[in-house]
């Protein structure tokens, strides 16, 4: 059996930390879930014996016991184990604990971040003194930096993966833009996502890009096309000349449309806050219509309420029409 934990009133006696509290709950209740977890993968063989009438699947005390690195902290396991007298039926693995874990996904999730948030090798030790009150075993700068080439050349991987089978009824585009200025100018993070005939999405690039330019959209698309992307249906953005111009010279057939996030945030720039709420709801029975007619009678109403008092906003609603309702062609 496991090492009894101690009661809650004995950890209180002892004036033990809230997280430490959270820590040693969290570690009872593994070892009762992986209890659990063993029991139902003995049970269907219970009415099974050997030859020699003994029971074809036994219980066989633990594996070795370990630490894992978790977001509570570390925590000691000792995973159950069992033995099979029968070659046909495998011995237990836990799903909860596979072997070899050393730390929660939780956590193989949080480097990324950290990195992302630009914290540097010898950022990432306090940091994670800071969250465990230790630095966890395994961790080091130089395991950080390995882990960061390896992040690079799965990132190098993707972006040349084949593209010969990506059939994209809608493409979204749009540029993420940092305050961050260079010699060649502004910097910004240029997104495509896109959504297959059977409706999933999915990323389908990220580059870098200078001010959203068609010289950095070109070459985005370029290389889309040189790897084997069919021309998508229709492509959805927001008014950045740059990524229309881009598109009419490498799929030229695909249709356009203006993206309604943006094309909304625009519209109600324009408008007063008392009157921002209506008129969203309303551009919104433009752009979640059924039916084009349906959508078309609620742009006509849109005009109508509000072109005498506020005819910039109307303008931006105009403007770039016939892209509006490409989406029920």
């Amino acid at each position: 059996m496991q090492t009894e934990t101690p009661s809650v009133l004995e950890l209180l006696s002892k004036g033990v930390s809230l997280e430490e509290l959270a820590r040693l709950a969290a570690q009872q209740l593994i070892a009762l879930a992986m209890e659990a977890e063993i029991t139902a993968s003995m049970e269907p063989y219970q009415q099974i014996k050997t030859p020699d009438g003994r029971a074809a699947v036994v219980r066989n005390g633990y594996l070795p016991e370990r630490t894992i690195i978790s977001t509570a902290g570390p925590l000691t396991v000792k995973v159950p184990r069992n033995r099979s007298f029968v070659p046909s039926i495998k011995p237990f693995a836990s799903a909860l604990i596979p072997k070899y874990m050393r730390k929660t996904p939780n956590i193989e999730e949080a480097l990324p971040l950290f990195y992302l948030g630009g914290l540097s090798n010898n950022d990432f030790i306090p940091a994670f003194e800071k969250l465990f009150g230790e630095l966890p075993s395994g961790f080091s700068s130089a395991l950080i930096t390995r882990m960061k080439q390896i992040w690079q050349e799965e990132h190098r991987k993707w972006n040349r993966r084949p593209m010969h089978l990506a059939r994209y009824c809608y493409l979204w585009v749009d540029g993420i833009h940092f305050n961050l200025r260079l010699d060649e100018g502004r910097l910004c993070v240029l997104v495509v996502m896109g959504a297959t005939e059977d409706g999933k999405k999915e990323l389908v690039a990220v580059a870098r890009g200078y001010l959203e330019s068609a010289e950095s959209w070109l070459e985005l698309l370029r290389d889309l096309k040189e790897r084997g992307m069919p021309s998508p249906k229709l492509c959805i953005g927001d008014g950045a000349l740059g990524f229309w111009k881009a598109l009419g010279q490498v799929y030229p057939a695909a249709e356009r449309q203006r993206c309604w996030v943006h094309k909304t945030a625009n519209v109600l720039d324009k408008m007063p806050k008392t009157v921002q709420s209506s008129a969203k709801s309303l551009i919104h029975d433009i752009n979640r219509a059924e039916t084009e007619k349906d959508a078309r009678d609620a742009y006509t109403r849109f005009q109508e309420r509000y072109q005498a008092k506020y005819p910039k906003a109307v303008e931006a609603l105009v403007k770039d029409e016939s892209s509006l309702f490409m989406f029920y062609h």
